[in-house]
């Protein structure tokens, strides 16, 4: 080991603990959950500082979003440059954020889902809104900056944001065991919350709500709970229900035509195909047949989709089910989390309004500050020039009789005449009690010529006056923080009267849907199942017109009825539930549909063994055998059950399930090996296990043979069974105990 290196001996799993928390709060705080003083993460913060130095403001010509991207990448954002192109398209995307932050041209993405173009492409430039409220001011010592990834640059820790963007445009991230979902608000709501705050700081959740009645997202919509957002509001956390906006037309030939004019926040995106799809669905299911065509009529003048109804349709119950079976009607989950004082912390809307309102002081605070000092400065420099202006004959005496600009800086700050030839020794005197500041001395030498002009002489002393009021005015904000409170609000008015809008969001209380189904007429069917798991449902006098065709060329054949369950028991010991409704009726020479795509089940890793409907087997008991000869009989009411897949048998590890039938205690069943060793046993031999158990060996196998086949023998059936070419009639076999080792064929 090197001199002076030591060894540090450490549990294991405490350093492995230690470093993970390290590294998950590095995710929280650096990369995933905004700020809650200037609602933002860090890579948005970088990139909106980035193009504020770069000179990229909203009066100013566009920029190219790879530089924008690359310059971020260099300077404050060492991460992929990816995140920060998508970070700088969502701050641009109007259907996103409840003001956009950037203004961008080009393709920045469609409500739709569609990406925006690549960054070589795009140009982007700051919102007014962004650089008036958000990046004002970074002159002025108003917010801390610190080192940046390489200490090459130094950026903000928190822009001085002068409305409650964290609100404003909400935030969705994701952190190590935490994620935030903040939706979007109003304004001008949010500005009257805010003074409302101020001159109320004890103002309560349920008393904000009157400025901040809940939520406003950019896409519109109705919030549909209302009386659940004061708990929303209160804790920080819930579930806010959405509908689109709907408007009802008269379509063609006495029709009526649903309009989707609003969408849920919640689809945009994807979600709009989404919702396409699943009124289709609808149609093809036959959940419905009042729908006969779905249009997407959508532009930049804003969201159309047209449904268009049958005649006489009920409209009120098929928007019923829209909002009940679509996500026509979705919820939005509310985990308003957000870095407070370094800390991750899910706060309350009033919380929030606090912790902007005291980041408003705590800016106005410095910003006064440094005015304050900068006019105090200017107050000693305009007295300095006044002054000279007095005395401008003695100055310039002193300037002609200087050697150098030290002795004559030295002469009118500390009177020190030693060198300097004067006209006169009452010049000399008159020197000698000068005594001006450095910071005067340096502006009389700086001062021009024309400064001397009567006019400017008196633009100078209303300059000084306006200097005394301005060092009035702001000692009065610092020392009275009503004061400070009223500027505040006369800013906070300016932005509203600028940029605020209507709101956009109803919010109301709406019952959730009710659907009147239309009862299903039951009717009888035939499911036939061909041998490469395709399915198709045909009515009872289409299957009597081809009964012949469809026994010669279906593995299976189920009579049912419409409104059956069928139950698809597989050789890995699942049992798939299907429904026959979920089939559509076909015509008897179609090729029909996979139960892949109307089950779980997976024909690749499974091959079907049985298929009934669940109503025959109820009352009925099933038989089981698998591959190591373990067989039971289970009752078939174990099987009627919701879910669509469950486990039908257990099986041990390597085998698999070879038969499943329907038991009568007066067959018999006769197991084949693959060594074509055969046992018959009475089907009343079987025990009755549950369907978890493994059940019973039914054969002894020598080690390296398997079950190969299993047979039914009804009574007065005689199945024959194929041996190296021989038929091998069953019926013929001696009936065995189970667990025998069976006879040779």
């Amino acid at each position: 080991m090197p001199t002076g290196e030591q060894l540090i001996r450490t549990e294991y799993s405490e350093e492995m603990q230690r470093a993970y928390i390290d590294y998950a709060m590095s995710v929280i705080v650096s990369r995933a959950l905004p700020d809650v003083r200037d609602g933002l993460k860090p890579v948005q913060r970088r990139t909106l500082y980035d193009m504020y130095e770069l000179g990229i403001r909203y009066n100013q010509p566009y920029r190219k979003s790879a530089r924008i991207v690359g310059d971020t990448m260099g300077k404050y954002h060492p991460h992929g440059d990816s995140s920060i192109y998508e970070a700088l398209v969502v701050m641009a995307q109007d259907f996103k954020k409840g003001m956009p932050l950037v203004d961008g041209h080009g393709n920045f993405g469609s409500i739709e889902g569609d990406g925006a173009a690549a960054m070589r492409y795009t140009e982007a430039r700051l919102m007014q809104l962004t650089q008036e409220a958000f990046l004002a001011d970074l002159d002025k010592d108003i917010v801390d900056f610190v080192p940046n990834f390489d200490e090459t640059e130094k950026e903000p820790l928190v822009l001085p944001v002068k409305v409650p963007n964290l609100l404003l445009n909400g935030a969705e991230g994701i952190a190590v065991g935490m994620v935030t979902s903040i939706p979007t608000h109003n304004l001008s709501e949010l500005i009257d919350g805010v003074i409302a705050y101020m001159k109320d700081p004890d103002i309560n959740t349920q008393q904000m709500m009157q400025y901040i009645p809940g939520p406003d997202f950019p896409t519109g919509g109705i919030v549909t709970n209302q009386d659940e957002l004061l708990s929303i509001y209160s804790t920080g956390q819930g579930k806010i229900k959405l509908r689109g906006r709907v408007e009802i037309e008269k379509g063609k030939g006495g029709r009526t035509n649903i309009v989707v004019t609003e969408i849920p926040y919640t689809m945009i995106g994807s979600g709009i195909g989404k919702f396409l799809n699943d009124v289709a669905s609808l149609v093809e299911k036959k959940v419905t047949t009042d729908i006969t065509d779905i249009s997407n009529q959508s532009s930049k003048e804003g969201i159309r989709i047209v449904i268009e109804t049958k005649r006489g349709a009920d409209v009120d119950n098929l928007l019923n089910l829209l909002y009940k079976k679509t996500r026509l009607a979705d919820t939005f989950s509310v985990n308003m989390l957000s870095v407070c004082d370094g800390r991750p912390e899910t706060l309350g809307i009033v919380p929030i309004i606090r912790h902007h309102v005291d980041f408003q002081y705590e800016l106005a605070t410095r910003k006064y500050t440094t005015l304050l000092a900068k006019a105090r400065e200017k107050k000693e420099i305009q007295e300095g020039l006044i002054k000279a202006c007095d005395v401008i004959d003695l100055i310039i005496e002193i300037l002609r009789g200087s050697k150098s600009q030290a002795q004559a800086k030295a002469c009118m700050v500390s009177g020190e005449t030693e060198g300097i030839n004067f006209k006169s020794e009452q010049s000399k005197a008159d020197a000698s009690k000068l005594l001006f500041t450095e910071r005067q001395a340096d502006a009389i030498l700086q001062m021009r010529l024309y400064r001397l002009i009567g006019l400017e002489i008196e633009a100078l002393r209303e300059e000084y006056a306006k200097t005394m009021k301005d060092i009035a005015d702001f000692t009065d904000i610092l020392e009275n923080r009503r004061s400070m409170a009223r500027v505040i609000i006369k800013e906070l008015k300016g932005y509203k009267k600028q940029y605020g809008r209507e709101r956009r969001t109803q919010i109301d209380n709406i019952t959730d849907a009710v659907v009147v189904e239309k009862p299903v007429e039951a009717m009888d069917v035939a499911v036939l199942l061909d041998r490469f798991a395709y399915a198709k449902c045909i009515d009872m006098a289409t299957y009597e017109r081809n009964k012949q065709s469809a026994e010669e060329e279906s593995r299976q054949v189920i009579l049912c009825k419409n409104t059956d369950r069928l139950a698809a028991f597989t050789d890995t010991g699942q049992m798939h539930l299907i429904k026959v409704m979920d089939m559509p009726m076909s015509k008897f020479r179609d090729r029909g549909q996979p139960l892949d795509n109307i089950s779980r089940f997976d024909s690749s890793t499974e091959e079907i063994l049985l298929i009934a409907p669940i109503e025959q087997i109820r009352d009925k008991s099933l038989v089981f055998v698998s591959g190591t000869s373990m067989l039971k009989l289970v009752a078939g009411s174990e099987f009627d059950v919701a879910k669509r897949t469950i486990m039908a048998t257990k099986l041990a590890d390597g085998d698999i399930l070879r038969y499943v039938g329907i038991y009568d205690e007066q067959d018999t069943i006769v197991m084949q090996s693959d060594k074509n060793m055969f046992l018959r046993i009475e089907a009343s031999e079987i025990p009755e296990k549950k369907k978890t158990a493994i059940g019973v060996r039914g054969m002894k196998l020598t080690k390296d043979d398997r079950i190969k086949a299993v047979y039914r023998i009804a009574p007065g059936e005689n199945p024959v069974a194929d041996v190296k070419g021989q038929a091998v009639a069953l019926s013929r076999l001696r009936v065995g105990k189970r667990d025998g080792k069976g006879v040779k064929r």
